[in-house]
């Protein structure tokens, strides 16, 4: 078996998240959507099965297995909607798995199982309202006095950070500066309801409208200096690690909407007809639609090989960063065709293709812009 297949187990996974997108999720979700309301039925229902424990050792509450198990549920989800997948992905990779990788184990222990289970969910609070792609030049401070850190600063577009059972923010700030100058950036805890830590309302979004993304202030929040997360200085490198396997997911996310594009096309074309036929029979509609299934495929096959390289230790993150830059393009691509099958339909909420489109730009922004994806493979080419 190649390393691009699904073993046996991992293949049970994709068949029983896909009948949950399909039978659970698909029926719903359209209403919580145009409401802007956060599935929590749907979040707790994925908590049960485990989802948001998928990568981590059972000892935390997790089912003990890696970043492809998620990366699989994550495609499946969002072959249906883009919403839910990414709450899952953000859940999973920003909030969780920094606590994984490098908090203390006083902090697993309080924190991951309740994460495991999607009874909480934490945020990831790197991007400033001035800083977008330049999250070096966070303006953030936190300062020790005593044994607390006095956080001040803000935090924007920030997901699950506002929900009901978001339990904190893992924000990073500069906390002084570095021997050979520069900003020394570390990453701290911030527990939901602190003094001073304020969540704006919910931003007016163009998709992703039953995901809570949200801006946050931080005036003279007093956290225990416990709260660090990792190592002090050593923020700023371990969010860009945690970002690295982010784009995996992302990857896996456009994907997933790629191919959504792909199934409601065939499953549109096959029904309409025009001029005595199905739509599906002309080839102006049936080699869009073959265009489509090439660009999912190949965007499933970008990711599931830099998902690869990272579980056997090798070096994977050109193959992220091209993973994410085409598939995040493809998903945008899919989402403009798939429109374009469905004619007037596709422009109408009701059609889950409307969604898809409004869904897809923010892939090509999100967890690395495209430009920046492609900073990366050319800086890794030696350019």
């Amino acid at each position: 078996m190649s390393g691009l297949e699904l073993s046996e187990e991992l293949e049970e996974l994709r068949r029983t998240v896909e009948a949950f997108a399909h039978d659970v999720v698909a029926p719903v979700i359209g209403d919580y959507y145009e409401r802007h309301e956060f599935p929590y039925d749907l979040v707790a229902e994925m908590g049960r099965m485990g989802l948001f424990g998928l990568p981590f050792p059972e000892e935390y509450g997790g089912m003990g297995g890696d970043l492809t198990a998620l990366c699989v549920a994550i495609e499946e989800l969002a072959r249906v909607d883009s919403s839910v997948a990414i709450t899952l992905e953000a859940g999973v990779g920003l909030g969780a798995n920094p606590l994984h990788k490098f908090g203390s184990e006083e902090q697993k222990r309080e924190w991951l199982p309740r994460l495991c289970r999607g009874e909480v969910l934490g945020g990831f609070g790197l991007t400033e309202p001035g800083g977008g792609s330049d999250a070096g030049a966070t303006r953030t401070t936190a300062r020790l006095d005593g044994e607390h850190w006095v956080i001040n600063g803000s935090k924007s577009f920030i997901t699950n950070s506002g929900t009901d059972i978001t339990g904190f923010v893992i924000v990073t700030a500069v906390t002084g500066e570095k021997p050979a100058g520069g900003k020394e950036i570390s990453a701290i805890l911030v527990p939901s309801g602190t003094p001073g830590f304020t969540v704006a309302p919910a931003y007016s979004k163009v998709g992703w409208n039953a995901s809570d993304t949200h801006e946050l202030a931080f005036s003279d929040v007093r956290v225990p200096a416990a709260n660090l997360v990792g190592e002090r200085g050593r923020g700023y490198a371990q969010f860009l690690q945690i970002l690295d396997e982010g784009r995996i997911a992302i990857s896996a996310l456009a994907t997933g909407l790629a191919q959504g594009c792909v199934d409601e096309s065939v499953r549109y074309a096959q029904q309409r007809e025009a001029f005595g036929a199905p739509i599906g029979s002309y080839q102006g509609v049936s080699f869009l639609v073959a265009d489509m299934e090439v660009r999912a495929h190949s965007s499933r096959l970008l990711w599931r090989d830099a998902a690869s390289r990272l579980a056997a230790g090798r070096p994977y993150k050109r193959a992220a960063s091209i993973a994410k830059l085409y598939s995040s393009e493809a998903a945008m691509d899919n989402a403009r065709y798939a429109t374009q099958v469905h004619g007037g339909y596709g422009f109408m909420n009701e059609f889950p293709v409307g969604r898809f489109y409004r869904d897809a730009k923010i892939l090509e922004i999100g967890e690395g812009t495209s430009e920046v994806q492609r900073m990366l493979i050319a800086r890794d080419l030696g350019l």
